[in-house]
């Protein structure tokens, strides 16, 4: 998930000049707040899923549908996220950075790919948890119906929070800058990376007929998904500051 930019977007500042919430989570008139907050419950549904505890609670079918509709929440997150990209007006840079090849060296082009890769990514989300709702792990299917969707997801998850951390940072190889969208960049790609390792996890040996390593798919959903849910979380604030508030000049 990349960081919600919004143009002409109002914040506070404090004596140093520095960026300061506002306290106001409340803005459903604003696609950001949305975004943010369809990407919390959709989190909320990959926290709670992949724990033994939910699945005895619940039931296999319930535990099942918890996904699924989580990955539904992220798409219409991805969605209006992706929106909001394409309808920004792209502020072209005097200097084109060097590591930038997909566009001219504007943040726009980068954040157009990110919210893009990010929502073919919830896509293939979609299509592997409605599959898992009904095709067995021991089914020989299950590796290309349901897997390699998930797999694929998790591809285009990296490379969204890559391309968002990029965003952000400037390059590749500097660090975050000390601010919300650094920790937001930073957050997230933290779960991309935990997202990508529970799919690895999560490939079916086709002489045993079972998951790599459940526990290690389980608890890597579970801590993407927090880090997911975190950086939402740290969107709230910034998605509602255009309600109240000064301009930035």
């Amino acid at each position: 998930m990349s960081p919600v930019r919004q143009p002409g977007r109002v914040r506070g500042r404090d004596a140093n000049g520095s960026d300061r919430s506002r306290g106001v989570l409340w803005a459903p008139r604003r696609a950001a707040w949305w975004t943010a907050a369809l990407f919390m419950v959709g989190s909320a549904c990959f926290v709670v899923a992949p724990i033994p505890a939910y699945l005895r609670w619940v039931g296999a079918s319930a535990d099942g549908a918890t996904f699924f509709v989580g990955s539904v929440f992220f798409t219409s997150a991805a969605a209006l996220q992706w929106r909001t990209a394409i309808r920004t007006e792209p502020t072209a840079t005097t200097t084109p950075p060097r590591w930038n090849r997909l566009g001219a060296g504007e943040d726009h082009d980068l954040d157009w790919w990110s919210s893009g890769v990010q929502l073919l990514g919830t896509l293939f989300f979609n299509a592997t948890t409605w599959r898992a709702l009904t095709t067995a792990v021991a089914s020989t299917s299950y590796d290309r119906v349901v897997w390699r969707p998930d797999a694929y997801g998790s591809v285009c998850f990296l490379v969204s929070g890559y391309l968002a951390y990029l965003h952000v940072t400037g390059g590749p190889f500097r660090r975050p800058p000390r601010s919300r969208e650094g920790a937001v960049a930073s957050v997230n790609l933290f779960g991309c990376v935990a997202f990508g390792l529970a799919a690895l996890a999560g490939y079916v040996l086709p002489a045993s007929g079972e998951l790599l390593s459940l526990p290690v798919t389980n608890a890597a959903t579970c801590v993407g998904a927090l880090a997911f849910l975190l950086g939402a979380a740290l969107l709230l604030p910034q998605a509602t500051e255009a309600s109240t508030g000064h301009r930035e000049g």
